[in-house]
């Protein structure tokens, strides 16, 4: 198993000193990215409100689109099994002629 490594997470105006593994750090700096981003957004959209605020609203963000993307994929899954039946039949009916 491989060793994890320090790095420094800034969040809205926090750093968060985190382990993670080596092979998550890609995935983490980019998440970290939208996240802050996505702070920047709702900070101009929603004049007024403090750090914790726009945290949550990101947070709240994060987790719906989470959300949005399982039932996706769950869709997916469910689109792919009707096609494989419609190919099933497609043969079974190839194969009668």
């Amino acid at each position: 198993m491989s060793e994890l490594i320090p790095i420094s997470a800034l969040i809205g105006d926090r750093t968060y000193r985190i382990k993670i593994s080596p092979s998550d750090e890609e995935m983490v700096r980019r998440s970290l990215k939208t996240i802050n981003e996505k702070i920047i957004e709702f900070k101009t959209q929603f004049a007024g409100k403090d750090m914790q605020d726009y945290i949550a609203m990101v947070m709240i963000w994060y987790a719906t689109e989470q959300q949005l993307t399982t039932e996706d994929n769950g869709n997916a899954g469910a689109q792919l099994q009707q096609l494989n039946l419609l190919e099933a039949l497609l043969d079974e009916h190839l194969d009668a002629q």
